[in-house]
């Protein structure tokens, strides 16, 4: 089993960056993919970028491809989403989240997820 919790959330100018961490607990969390969802106003949950466990392989949502980097330490239980160049379409709730298969460029692919934290992006 796996406990996620995001930080690094906050408000920020278009073209400015942002790191979101995801600090996880269990034993287990080495052998999970991880993904980042997002939620916007309105808008169902969508992908963002997902990494597996061994951090070899990643993927990004088009929209993000090019501007956001997903990483993760197993030894340190931490997964990091760096976000540049940011624009007022980012704006969200992000969500870290542990999966079980790859790909898991979907929300159905994942187990356990974090809180969330917010993202503002101001134009």
């Amino acid at each position: 089993q796996v406990q996620l919790a995001e930080s690094g959330g906050g408000l920020v100018q278009a073209g400015g960056s942002l790191r979101l961490s995801c600090a996880a607990s269990g034993r287990t969390f080495r052998a999970y993919p991880v993904g980042w969802f997002r939620q916007a106003p309105g808008k169902e949950r969508e992908f963002v970028a997902a990494i597996t466990w061994s951090g070899e392989n990643t993927d990004y949502d088009n929209s993000v491809r090019g501007r956001f980097t997903i990483s993760r330490d197993n030894a340190r239980n931490t997964a990091v989403l760096q976000m540049n160049s940011l624009r007022p379409d980012d704006t969200a709730v992000y969500y870290c989240a542990a999966g079980r298969r790859w790909p898991a460029n979907y929300v159905g692919a994942y187990e356990y997820w974090g809180q969330g934290t917010q993202v503002t992006v101001s134009s």
